[in-house]
This record gives C-alpha cells, sequence and structure tokens, in this order.
C-alpha cells in the first residue's frame, strides 16, 4: 500500500515538514499496538517499532502516545528492519474512553477515524441506554457515527427494535445487517472509500470480527461463537489493528467494550440529547438539573409522553458520572501541582546547598 491508500494526504504532509530535514524519518500509520510495541504501515511496507525513550519521557498521560490509527514519524536504520517512533502527527479524531479500574486517565481507543460504526447485536446484547453511550463518545471523537444491527433473525420483533434504536439516534443512520451470513454489508463499503477510515466499536460477541472477515474477503479476524444463555462473547479480538479493505479504505477492529467509562464528553452531550438540550432553555430556573425543581420543562414532557423517562434518566446518570469525573480530574490536577511543587522545592534546595558550599 502507499500513503495515499493510508489516508495520507496534504494536510498531513504539511504537518510532517518540520521531519523531512531528519536523516531516515518517514511518516507511518500505526496498524496495531500490543504492550507498547508497534507494527507500522510506511510507504509501501510494514514496520515494527517502538516509541524513543524521549517521546514516552514528554508524554504525561498514556493518551500522548501512539493508538492505533495514529500517523507518526518513524526513524529507521537502512540495515534494519525496525524503527523508533520520534513523534505524532496531530489527530483528526481520538476515540477515547477512561481506562478501566480506580486510575484517572484518558485511554485513545482509535485515532484518525472518519466513520465509528457502532454495532449492537438483536440478541441479549440488545441495550439502547449502552448503545446511547457509544454515539456519545463518537459524537465527542470527531468521527461519524453509523450504528449497525447485527443478528437480526434473534430478535422476535425486528421492526419495534429498530424503531426504538432510530427513536434514540435521531438522525444518525442506521442499518441492519448479518455478517454471518453475509447478507447487509453492502452499505459499509460506500462509507469506506479510498483513504477513508472506519472503526467498529461495540461489545463482544456482536460481529465486529465477522464484518472485517467479510469485507476483506477472508478470515483475517478469529471469531468464536457467543453464549446462548447471555449471548457474551469471550473477547476473540484482544488488541486493536488497523485493516485494509479491498477496493479502498481501512477499518479498525476492536476489543469488545460492554462498559464504556466516559472521557471529556461535555460538548457531545448537546448533540446526543439534543431533544432534552433544547427543552432546557424552556425551564422555570437558567440552573435547573431537571431533579427536584419547579416548573421543569424537561420534566412536563417526560409527563406527557414526550420523552421517555428512560431517557432522562439516562442524561441524569450521564451528568452526575461527568461531575465525579471533574471532581476526580481536579484532584488529579491538585496532586500533580503538590508533586511539581515539591520537586522544584528539593532542586531549589540543593541549588542554595551547593552555592553555599562555594
Amino acid at each position: 500500500m502507499r500513503l495515499a491508500d493510508l489516508g495520507w494526504d496534504d494536510l498531513y504532509a504539511e504537518q510532517f515538514a518540520p521531519w523531512t530535514a531528519k536523516a531516515h524519518v518517514q511518516p507511518g500509520r500505526d496498524a496495531i499496538e500490543f504492550n507498547h510495541n508497534y507494527r507500522l504501515y510506511v510507504d509501501d511496507g510494514e514496520i515494527e517499532a517502538v516509541a524513543a525513550g524521549r517521546l514516552k519521557h514528554r508524554a504525561e498521560s498514556r493518551s500522548e502516545l501512539p493508538a492505533v490509527g495514529d500517523w507518526v514519524a518513524v526513524r529507521t536504520r537502512p540495515d534494519e528492519d525496525r524503527g523508533s517512533i520520534q513523534g505524532l502527527l496531530p489527530r483528526r479524531s481520538r476515540f477515547s474512553r477512561k481506562v478501566a479500574g480506580h486510575v484517572t486517565d484518558e485511554q485513545v481507543v482509535a485515532a484518525n477515524v472518519d466513520v465509528a460504526f457502532l454495532v449492537m447485536a438483536l440478541d441479549h446484547d440488545f441495550n439502547v441506554r449502552r448503545l446511547e453511550r457509544y454515539v456519545l463518545v463518537a459524537h465527542e471523537s470527531g468521527a461519524s457515527p453509523v450504528i449497525l444491527l447485527t443478528k437480526p433473525d434473534m430478535t422476535a420483533d425486528l421492526p419495534a427494535r429498530v424503531r426504538e434504536v432510530e427513536a434514540m439516534a435521531g438522525d444518525l443512520p442506521v442499518h441492519v445487517l448479518s455478517p454471518k451470513r453475509n447478507e447487509g454489508l453492502e452499505p459499509l463499503r460506500e462509507y469506506l472509500a479510498a483513504g477513508r477510515t472506519g472503526a467498529l466499536l461495540g461489545s463482544s460477541g456482536v460481529g465486529k470480527s465477522t464484518i472485517i472477515n467479510r469485507l476483506v474477503g477472508e478470515n483475517v479476524q478469529k471469531t468464536r461463537e457467543v453464549r446462548e444463555s447471555d449471548s457474551r462473547g469471550r473477547h476473540t479480538t484482544t488488541h486493536r489493528e488497523l485493516v485494509p479493505v479491498p477496493g479502498g479504505g481501512l477499518i479498525i477492529d476492536t476489543p469488545g467494550m460492554r462498559e464504556i467509562q466516559l472521557w471529556d464528553v461535555g460538548e457531545a452531550v448537546k448533540e446526543t440529547f439534543e431533544e432534552i438540550e433544547a427543552l432546557a432553555s424552556e425551564c422555570h430556573f437558567t440552573d435547573c438539573r431537571h431533579r427536584d425543581e419547579p416548573r421543569c420543562a424537561v420534566k412536563a414532557a417526560v409527563a406527557d409522553g414526550g420523552i421517555p423517562a428512560a431517557r432522562l434518566e439516562s442524561y441524569l446518570k450521564l451528568q452526575g458520572e461527568l461531575a465525579h469525573l471533574a471532581t476526580q480530574l481536579d484532584e488529579r490536577a491538585r496532586i500533580e501541582d503538590k508533586r511539581q511543587a515539591k520537586v522544584m522545592g528539593k532542586a531549589l534546595r540543593a541549588r542554595l546547598k551547593e552555592k553555599g558550599r562555594k
């Protein structure tokens, strides 16, 4: 593949310009990241690479290190097929979530994605509220969200399920497909023109790897059956990978995420919950939280049936999560400021002590 097939264009070339004067440095795109080891697509080839020590030292969080889909500047030696990643080009989009556990940090799931395919199966995996969270994060990423509903044979009332999703999705495209039967995949190819990148996001067992295998035309990704009792998959995909699609475009497979912890999605709330945000301006109190306040236009809409009660409940839960995240980030910043002050104080004392000896 040539760089243009990978999505390289004049803007990326302009951003890479400062690196062109450096010997043996070329652009590459991160295809696989696994335990800080990378496989990069470069012009007409692939190489293995690691992040340079200086890059890792400068990174204040893991989000500043390469993620699948990133464009990077990689230094190679003529006699080696491995490289050292010197820097990242600015990201045009980033699909992020909070890392699992108690650590307050950002994990970039995929970078420089044009279209985010949000995949949900119509079996026990079906959960509109979880899909709603995926839509929220996709809006914030900068990519265009597209909803894919798989396993249509596993629901007794397909039209009702689709209507339920469309009511939440608003103007977002919604497609029903059966990857296992190789049915309904043609619309996906229209989103993946030459140089464009898609990412598949959803729980384990919804058919993401099968979708890629169908698009590529061979079994490049492993697949497994899911448990019939709860439709849970077994995380066949264990790492993110950027896969070229014959005929144009690339697609990123990701491990299943049954739970997605939010990260910095404040602005995307307006797009995802636009009907609630629009009504909020009609509330009596400008700072109305839509809970116990009187003359709340949003609660009135719920009472009249204009907004589903579950939709408002999801919105309020989201606001609580974002407030908690903001508190965690403030505490993290306070601890970091304290650490920096301690380091600077120690350095100052050492300098004064050295001057005193002189």
